[in-house]
C-alpha cells in the first residue's frame, strides 16, 4: 500500500488541513503518517486514519525520516513556512536530505503537493 507522510510548520498546519479535506477520497486510499499536532489536526479536523508521531520538537521529523532510510515511504508532504518557522518547529534540511539519497519525492508546498498526490495515484 502506498504511504505516505504529511507534515506542516505551525502556520501551514491549516492550509494541509484544508489539501488533506480537498483530496480525502485520495488519501484515503493511502497509509498517512504525520507528526503529532499535526496528525491529531488532521483526525479532528478529517475522516482520515492517520498514524501520528511524536510532535515535531520531540523528534517526529526524525522518526518519518527513519521511515524513509527503511524504504517505508513513498512520499512526503511537508508544507513548510520559508519565512516565518519558528525554532521549535522541524527542520527541512534532514528530511531533504534523506529523501535525496532514497529517491523519494518530497513536496514542500501546495503546488508540488498536488503533483505528489496526482504521482502516487498512477
Amino acid at each position: 500500500m502506498t504511504r505516505v507522510a504529511l507534515i506542516a510548520h505551525d502556520e501551514k498546519k491549516a492550509d494541509l488541513v484544508e489539501f488533506a479535506q480537498d483530496h480525502e477520497p485520495q488519501l484515503q486510499e493511502y497509509e498517512l503518517i504525520a507528526t503529532g499536532t499535526t496528525g491529531k489536526r488532521l483526525l479532528e479536523e478529517t475522516d482520515l486514519d492517520v498514524e501520528r508521531k511524536e510532535s515535531g520538537p520531540l523528534g517526529g521529523d526524525l522518526m518519518i525520516g527513519s521511515e524513509v532510510a527503511e524504504g517505508r515511504l513513498d512520499g512526503i508532504v511537508f508544507l513548510r513556512d520559508p519565512l516565518r518557522a519558528q525554532p521549535h518547529e522541524p527542520d527541512i534540511s534532514a528530511l531533504l536530505r534523506i529523501c535525496d539519497v532514497h529517491d523519494t519525492a518530497l513536496a514542500t508546498n501546495l503546488e508540488s503537493a498536488e503533483f505528489l498526490i496526482e504521482g502516487l495515484q498512477e
